[in-house]
């Protein structure tokens, strides 16, 4: 009988992010016979990992590494699998003293890209780099694309929805990390209305305000305000349901393509070129096109720092949503 083989993989940085480990985690665990697949990440994701039936053992830093270093020890891991490659993570490596692989980070591309336009970065999906660091543990791409697991207790009920919504309606993620990943309020109306379908908006407690003002101008029937009603996996049932997906460059974006939804991602101060975009779904970026300031950060920055937020006050609205023919609109 082949001794258990234990995989630590360690991924703290965002709901996004921690969805794109999905298919190390899966491909580990379906091709290493008898591999142990543990996930460490932050307490605040325990809803992504807990219902995933790949990993055997979930850890959470509650703020003291020192004590998460003492619990992941005590495991006596035989791989590390570190999918962030920072500071802390390698520390974490570093302590526990096993053998391990990292992705390969790319600053140098990323400063070229951000300070100077030069696009050196690779034509590669950040989960294809992710698949690349395991590459020596013998480990392949399946080709699946991403996973979500919802518990039973949080499947959306379609009559929890207003009458108008429950035939069809389209989903909108209208979060963002920074108000640069976001479209403006009037923007977000303006979408909405070349949309002119059912539309439930998306998102916690913080993007309830906007969710409201979209309501005000477009009215109940047609807008279904859903920021801050819903946990993430029920926003994650919603977002399963839907018949198509508009989302800013945030963790819906992914959960969505998780569902194999068709999404049009809609792009600001960050560009698709960094390896975020929507993976293994059909997808319509939208974004625009030839502005010399983007992208101004890799991840996201707090307000444009040209003043005039081009990327997002001048982006076109030049799509068709074929999805949505002879299907009943606005009236």
């Amino acid at each position: 009988m082949r001794r258990p083989i234990k995989i630590l993989i360690l991924q703290f940085t965002s709901i996004g992010d921690v969805v794109l480990t999905t298919p190390v985690i899966r491909c580990i665990k379906q091709q290493i016979p008898n591999a142990i697949v543990h996930f460490c990440t932050q307490q605040s994701y325990r809803s992504i990992v807990d219902y995933n039936p790949h990993i055997a053992q979930t850890h959470y830093s509650n703020g003291s590494l020192v004590k998460l270093i003492k619990e992941l020890r005590a495991e006596q891991f035989d791989y590390v699998v570190d999918l962030q490659n920072t500071f802390q993570t390698r520390l974490i490596k570093a302590t526990l003293g096993c053998r391990s692989y990292s992705v390969a980070k790319q600053p140098f591309r990323e400063w070229l890209y951000i300070r100077w336009k030069v696009n050196a970065m690779p034509e590669q999906h950040i989960v294809d780099r992710y698949m690349a660091a395991i590459q020596p543990l013998g480990v392949e791409n399946d080709g699946r694309g991403l996973d979500y697991f919802i518990p039973y207790k949080d499947e959306v009920e379609r009559d929890w929805l207003p009458e108008t919504h429950q035939n069809g309606f389209v989903a909108y993620a209208i979060g963002g990390q920074s108000p640069t990943r976001r479209l403006p309020v009037l923007r977000m109306i303006e979408l909405c209305l070349k949309i002119n379908y059912p539309i439930v908006l998306l998102g916690d407690e913080a993007d309830r305000k906007r969710g409201n003002d979209i309501v005000k101008a477009l009215g109940e029937r047609h807008i279904y305000n859903a920021c801050g009603q819903f946990n993430l996996n029920q926003s994650a049932s919603l977002l399963q349901q839907a018949r198509v997906v508009f989302s800013h460059d945030t963790g819906l974006m992914h959960i969505a393509a998780a569902f194999r939804k068709k999404v049009y991602s809609i792009w600001g101060s960050t560009t698709p070129q960094f390896g975020f975009y929507p993976y293994k779904t059909p997808h319509v970026r939208l974004e625009t096109p030839s502005l010399g300031c983007r992208p101004c950060s890799a991840t996201s920055s707090g307000n444009c720092p040209m003043k005039h937020f081009k990327c997002m006050n001048s982006l076109p609205f030049d799509f068709e949503v074929k999805e949505l023919r002879a299907k009943k609109k606005f009236e």
